[in-house]
């Protein structure tokens, strides 16, 4: 999931205010700074959407906790595979019913699924390629026809968005979603979805472990300022997404004084950042002066002065937390900035101290982090590159840069990524796939297009498409490994940090989790140990 920097999307200011007026269900407060775009899962296709509609919904299958394990949900078994590896035979759970009442059965799991690729929402890409059909060939059996074999294809079906819903409350129809209501099988039913809160009651005819909680808040905050504040004062029992780094510091240190008191949980976080440089854009066409830029980041400083060593230089576009990652930045040029290589390439390139390459890096003005990576990049260029390079910083807001980043009007842009499903694949197709243009034209049509690079290579596009249907894993590690070398070659994309996920919860609260795999908050395992009263209640 692309992401404008770190906080993803904002609405406008609430006055912060948590309305527990004439609610008789004591619930957990989760407080966020992100907002629920949609409820809808065939639509739905940010962080914040996807936390709510993983606690609402079920999916035939899921990550095991603390695992990249998959386990069956509303399966009951690992899929039937047949040997050309297109044919996946499903056995589907008995004995479940959405929150309507409508029983769940195999038909209901396909009525899902065609939906989500013919209603063609922003995540309908998914599927829509990869899947031929799909049928209900028993009332609990399902089975799902690729066009072509992808090993990580279970893997794909844990996205949040691949959810059972009820056929009763929702239709198939290209463009017909449902925003503001959710009507799955879910261990929450939707309770009250306003502009900044979702209330989720506990649905007590949940097939599988009930919720440790009688319901959930989930208030949107409008800055960063207030979570934190509404946290300090115990007016919320759970902070989430997204503090700043100072933040974070701050709550981690008071965490071990009696001030606090409170419990630090942290993840590694499978979301990425990075600068996506436009390759079709001068004079960063050039792959000279591409190189150049990846030869001067400093990433340590970045991690130092921004993140206060929360988050984790990045050398590829594949995180170290898969064994076919290579560090594939550091290898050609270097952990530390080569400045010499960099100086070099400059030179060659025409830039002189009279002629600076300008370079004019983007982010998204709800994003402080990428605000001061950029001010750490351009410090360093003016302090260690003898006025070859001029870094420019601007802001815009999210709406904006998404509506222009596939026009080629940014020649640089900060950006993070949320994995979709726990493969290595989606940290390189989305990033490198085209399907139309030319090494000439550069990407024309295609998710390199979508990411704002314009990035063309036939070979990379060759290798992503075999790598998906590969199932000898040495070979595939060899496909992956050289897709990852054409990317510190060529350098559409220069990687940054990988973050990690936190968050805060008082002492009176157990049983927070956190999904690496997702970047998801589970809210079923949350309890509160006593009863206390909040904010001055």
């Amino acid at each position: 999931m692309l992401a404008i920097g770190l906080n993803g999307c904002t609405a406008p200011a609430t006055d912060d205010t948590l309305d527990r007026d004439d609610d008789p269900i004591n619930r957990i407060e989760i407080g966020t700074t992100n907002t629920v775009v949609t409820l809808d899962p065939a639509d739905a296709y940010d962080q914040a959407s996807n936390v709510a509609i993983y606690n609402l919904g079920d999916r035939l299958y899921r990550y095991r906790a603390n695992s990249t394990a998959i386990e069956p949900s509303l399966a009951t078994a690992l899929p039937q595979i047949s040997e050309d590896g297109l044919t996946y035979t499903i056995p589907i759970r008995q004995g479940v019913t959405f929150h309507d009442g409508t029983a769940f059965n195999a038909e209901a799991m396909a009525f899902s699924l065609r939906r989500f690729i013919a209603n063609k929402g922003r995540a309908a890409f998914l599927l829509a390629d990869l899947v031929e059909s799909i049928e209900a060939t028993g009332e609990y059996e399902l089975t799902l026809k690729l066009a072509y074999s992808f090993p990580a294809f279970t893997d794909l079906l844990t996205y949040p968005g691949l959810c059972a819903v009820s056929p009763a409350a929702y239709t198939i129809a290209e463009g017909d979603f449902e925003p503001n209501t959710f009507v799955g099988t879910g261990p929450y039913r939707l309770a009250d979805y306003g502009s900044d809160n979702l209330k989720l009651d506990a649905f007590a005819d949940y097939w599988g472990t009930p919720p440790q909680n009688e319901g959930i808040v989930l208030q949107r905050f409008s800055s960063p300022a207030n979570l934190y504040n509404a946290f300090r004062s115990k007016g919320i029992d759970v902070a989430y997404q997204a503090l700043d780094p100072d933040q974070i510091r701050s709550l981690i240190d008071l965490s071990e004084q009696p001030v606090g008191g409170w419990q630090v949980i942290s993840s590694e976080s499978p979301s990425i950042s990075y600068l996506v440089i436009n390759a079709q854009q001068p004079p960063f066409d050039r792959v000279e002066v591409r190189q150049a830029l990846a030869a001067a980041i400093n990433r340590d400083l970045i991690n130092e002065r921004v993140f206060y060593g929360q988050a984790q230089p990045l050398y590829g576009l594949i995180p170290p937390s898969f064994p076919v990652s290579q560090p594939v930045f550091a290898d050609r040029y270097g952990k530390t900035p080569n400045l010499d290589q960099a100086k070099a390439l400059l030179l060659d390139a025409g830039f002189s101290a009279d002629n600076p390459l300008k370079l004019e890096i983007w982010y998204g003005s709800n994003s402080p982090s990428s605000r001061l990576a950029a001010i750490v990049m351009q410090a360093h260029a003016d302090r260690y590159l003898e006025g070859l390079l001029k870094i420019d910083p601007h802001s815009v807001e999210a709406a904006t840069a998404y509506g222009y980043l596939d026009k080629g009007v940014y020649p640089s842009f900060v950006l993070s990524w949320y994995a979709d499903f726990f493969d290595p694949d989606n940290y390189l197709k989305p990033f490198l796939d085209c399907a139309e243009g030319s090494p000439q034209t550069g990407c024309i049509a295609g998710e390199s297009q979508y990411h704002g690079s314009f990035f063309y290579s036939d070979r990379a596009n060759e290798l992503l498409a075999a790598q998906r249907s590969e199932t000898d894993p040495a070979k595939r590690k060899a496909m992956l490994e050289e897709l990852q070398a054409i990317v510190a070659a060529e350098v559409p994309y220069l990687p940054l940090w990988q973050s990690k996920d936190y968050a805060f919860a008082q002492s009176d609260i157990n049983g927070v989790q956190l999904n690496a795999t997702q970047q998801i908050l589970p809210f079923a395992t949350i309890r509160q140990v006593e009863p206390t009263l909040r904010g001055g209640e």
